[in-house]
């Protein structure tokens, strides 16, 4: 059982840090590039890293779980999507509350978010039986 819960735990990481660069390079690119605001450019960094994500903890994380893909899909889109509301809600309130630049709130933000995505993804999203 620890062994198991260790090489989610060492996937969770690695696929986590693939979708948070994803997130935060993707968000970065679309104000450097595009001049979108940050909150509207984190939101498309989001929808683009949810791919990664889905992908690699479907795939990787939680294979062993089996979990029926369609159900995975929506009930992981419902975390990540509540992981992304408070996401950018912390992030709006940084962004007005302190003098850091909005790339490293970003990647802080981002950072923040993980722990919550392991365990409602073990437990609810990716978890085989109903």
């Amino acid at each position: 059982m620890f062994r198991k819960l260790a090489t989610q735990i060492g996937w969770f990481v690695i696929v986590g840090c693939a979708a948070a660069a994803t997130h935060w390079l993707v968000a970065i690119a679309c104000v450097s590039w595009t001049g979108l605001a940050p909150l509207l450019a984190n939101v498309v960094g989001w929808l683009v890293a949810f791919v990664v994500s889905f992908a690699g903890h479907y795939g990787l994380t939680f294979r062993s779980q089996q979990a029926p893909l369609w159900r995975a899909a929506r009930r992981f889109f419902l975390v990540s999507a509540l992981g992304f509301a408070v996401n950018e809600a912390a992030y709006a309130l940084l962004l007005h509350t302190t003098p850091l630049p909005y790339d490293i709130l970003l990647a802080i933000v981002l950072a923040g978010m993980a722990g919550m995505t392991f365990i409602l993804g073990r437990w609810w999203a990716f978890r085989h039986s109903r």
